[in-house]
């Protein structure tokens, strides 16, 4: 698999969703290390704004607006952002869209645009992205991903259905790569939840402002471990601790986990204001008045997270329930040596 190195400067890199939030770090903490960035979002005033950040670090930038629903359009995207800064090295998947709803409450057209950004919107970043490195052999593409790939949550069901499906998509098209031999990686970063802008301008039926689901890091956090992984590229990456405890978790006790997030992660999402029901939201069309940066909760936003290789992570799991399994071995040799034996059944008697 190709490897982008270290140093990643003068390397061409495209960014989706890059006008808000995750996408917006990413696209700039890219900058700082010296690369060219394409960045992809439908609100051209967001996108003029992250490309004055981005060219402040002395690096070229090409800004398309384009729905990631649209394959087409994201074809057409790929090559205008080739043509203005070079053949692609980076593609990096990160537009999102959601509801925060009971799964009856969310209608279907609703639910249909949440998977259309998520899923198939990644899908069709994946392939205008093959479409410029398959003939060069080489390059990166990285799926922004999340716990909630693994273990799904109350009031995000289509917005879980849609990163479960990213992971089995990824996983297929990884195998298929490998088949071929081919020299382009495919990796994800799975995070954690992340104060962005989606608590403001996410589309809701509940009674109260959506919060994070536990402590949110900041979306700098989120754009530097996606950098991280570009440079040292795996087959997946957790950040944060509780993204692998909500993998972790999902993986030993789903049932445990399932009673302890129907009694706690429904107000655990509430903020303490009411919703504002005439407040603007992005699902279908873009919105502008609210801050691009960040979301509402950066008083709570944490400035730094471990991340992990999703290999390591599952190692060490692995290494402890090893560890238990011959601990209850040796304890039961122990018990059995000092005349703990578990009475034996009577012998049944021979037929005559």
């Amino acid at each position: 698999m190709y490897g982008i190195g270290q140093n990643l400067e003068d390397r061409v890199a495209v960014v989706t969703g890059a006008s808000a939030g995750v996408g917006r770090a990413t696209a700039i903490a890219l900058a700082e290390a010296g690369v060219h960035v394409g960045i992809i979002a439908r609100h051209e005033e967001g996108l003029a704004e992250v490309a004055r950040l981005v060219e402040s670090h002395g690096v070229r930038c090409a800004p398309v607006s384009c729905d990631v629903a649209d394959a087409e359009s994201m074809i057409a995207a790929a090559d205008r952002i080739s043509e203005a800064l070079g053949p692609i090295d980076i593609w990096v998947n990160c537009a999102m869209a959601t509801v925060f709803a009971r799964f009856e409450d969310i209608a279907p057209d609703e639910y249909a645009r949440v998977t259309n950004v998520c899923y198939l919107g990644m899908v069709n970043g994946t392939r205008a992205a093959l479409r410029h490195m398959r003939p060069r052999d080489r390059g990166l593409i990285l799926q922004v991903g999340s716990a909630l790939a693994y273990r799904s949550i109350p009031l995000q069901s289509p917005y879980c259905g849609a990163k479960h499906a990213i992971v089995g998509f990824t996983d297929s098209l990884r195998s298929e790569l490998l088949k071929e031999k081919s020299s382009i990686t495919i990796t994800a970063v799975h995070l954690p939840a992340v104060n962005t802008p989606q608590f403001a301008w996410g589309r809701a039926h509940v009674d109260y402002e959506p919060r994070p689901a536990g402590t949110p890091v900041a979306p700098e956090v989120a754009g530097e471990a996606i950098v991280s992984a570009i440079r040292n590229p795996r087959r997946d990456y957790w950040l944060g601790l509780q993204t692998a405890q909500a993998i972790l978790g999902g993986m030993v006790a789903p049932g445990l986990l399932d009673r302890f997030l129907a009694w706690t992660a429904y107000e655990g999402q509430f903020g303490p204001d009411r919703l504002d029901e005439d407040r603007p939201d992005n699902l279908f069309t873009p919105v502008g008045s609210v801050d691009r940066e960040r979301g509402p909760y950066a008083d709570e936003e944490k400035g730094s997270a471990v991340l992990v290789s999703g290999a390591a992570a599952r190692f060490a799991l692995a290494g402890v329930v090893v560890g238990a399994l011959v601990g209850a071995g040796f304890a039961l040799r122990a018990g059995t040596r000092n005349g703990n034996r578990l009475p034996r059944p009577p012998a049944r008697r021979a037929m005559r």
